[in-house]
């Protein structure tokens, strides 16, 4: 029986086919193995003929808010491409994400993820369209999101008490430690196996893995928030600096 997750992708690909779609590719969670349905997003390139103008964005628009009834479409996010400019890694694309249109680049981490693992939903494979990310290339986009991006946001205490800060901050430095160590991506199960070793808080830990895996549960107290803000930055704060130092 189709999942909830297999009835969004065919009916996102249905409406696409109007825009004569080149490839369209999964990513992220959903392509490496972690995906949690519910939890995870649901994240998506599609390649279309040219580069997008106002009538393609109009019909992105159409396109994604037609979903909204659909379980999960908050969670899909689609950045779109053009044959053209799939090697301008800065260029930034129109996507669709958090239910708005959005214009971001296609990162260097989603590149390689794509190329190592992407899954092809529709069309050629990224390996015969995107051009390979180069090592250095995809260590300094990981130093410079860590210094440029998490660095700034860890002196911003409110910030911390939101669950998608604390989930995201941690895995996000783990999986960068990874990378700039052994060359490679890895999901964020094996980030949150990874975390304890470099020094985060255990508790703080378990706490954004029982919620991946085994639901939200019961709200968390104020009191918890608040310390497990302060234990996340306190981890995160030298962390970032050390690797900055010694790679960036």
């Amino acid at each position: 029986m189709p999942t909830p997750t297999d009835v969004l992708l065919a009916r996102f690909l249905e409406r696409l086919v109007p825009l004569d779609p080149v490839a369209v590719w999964a990513h992220g969670s959903l392509a490496g193995g972690d995906y949690q349905e519910g939890r995870s997003d649901l994240d998506l390139v599609a390649v279309l003929p040219r580069p997008a103008g106002i009538r393609t964005a109009r019909a992105v628009v159409t396109l994604h808010r037609a979903l909204r009834a659909e379980p999960l479409a908050d969670r899909l996010h689609c950045s779109y491409l053009a044959p053209d400019t799939l090697g301008d890694a800065g260029r930034a694309h129109l996507t669709w994400a958090h239910e708005h249109v959005l214009s971001r680049p296609v990162t260097p981490v989603t590149r390689r993820e794509l190329a190592a693992f992407g899954r092809v939903l529709y069309g050629a494979a990224p390996d015969r369209l995107l051009p390979p990310v180069p090592d250095a290339e995809l260590g300094a986009f990981v130093v410079r999101d860590q210094r440029e991006f998490w660095r700034p946001a860890v002196d911003r205490p409110r910030l911390w008490r939101q669950d998608i800060w604390v989930d995201l901050g941690l895995t996000t430095h783990a999986r960068a430690v990874i990378t700039l160590r052994e060359g490679r991506l890895v999901p964020k199960r094996e980030a949150l196996d990874a975390l304890p070793g470099l020094g985060a808080p255990a508790e703080v830990v378990e706490d954004v893995r029982r919620r991946r895996y085994d639901g939200p549960g019961e709200p968390p107290t104020e009191p918890w928030t608040v310390h497990r803000a302060e234990l996340t930055r306190s981890f995160l704060a030298p962390a970032i600096d050390a690797l900055v130092t010694a790679y960036g």
